[in-house]
């Protein structure tokens, strides 16, 4: 029997759908502290045009809420993790599920899974393990761009003058 359909990538299930998640919808948790995990989120959102993807800093009361429902850490953030209905995504796994989510000039992308999974996880702890010294960290919140706030995950009890960390403005950063 041939399949045509994409495999999905190998994720964890929990019991219950994820919180705060409206059912297929997909989110991104991030590093809101790190300059490397920043970039790549306004990467996601200059690629994402058709908004397939949520963001949610770890350190935001929200990211807090889906770390604790994946049983993840929730002080010591060394992975992105992508989370849909009850299933989640950490490591390389994650990155694969968002070019999932591309367009199709991104897939060639998927090449790279012709590496295990743990060489592919290996490579991501290296860069996750040392992004603050290779890449810098901020030392304040980021607050996202007026524009691209809707794409940030909110829950309905947040309030409004909590941090919303991060993306594009710095509210003040050490240089």
């Amino acid at each position: 029997m041939c399949d045509l359909e994409p495999q999905m990538p190998a994720s964890q299930t929990r019991p219950s759908p994820a919180p705060l998640l409206e059912p297929g919808e997909t989110v991104v948790l991030f590093d809101g502290v790190c300059k490397l995990c920043n970039v790549w989120v306004r990467f996601l959102i200059r690629h994402d045009r058709q908004r397939r993807l949520r963001l949610a800093a770890v350190q935001s009361p929200e990211g807090q809420a889906l770390l604790a429902w994946a049983g993840l850490p929730m002080d010591q953030f060394d992975t992105m993790v992508v989370i849909r209905d009850r299933h989640y995504w950490a490591r390389s796994e994650a990155f694969f599920e968002i070019i999932a989510r591309f367009p199709a000039r991104w897939r060639p992308v998927n090449l790279l899974r012709i590496f295990p999974r743990k060489l592919r996880d290996w490579a991501y702890d290296r860069i996750a393990l040392n992004r603050y010294r290779l890449f810098g960290k901020y030392d304040t919140c980021l607050l996202p761009d007026p524009d691209h706030e809707q794409r940030f995950l909110k829950a309905p009890q947040t309030n409004a003058r909590q941090c919303r960390t991060p993306v594009l403005q710095v509210c003040t950063q050490k240089r």
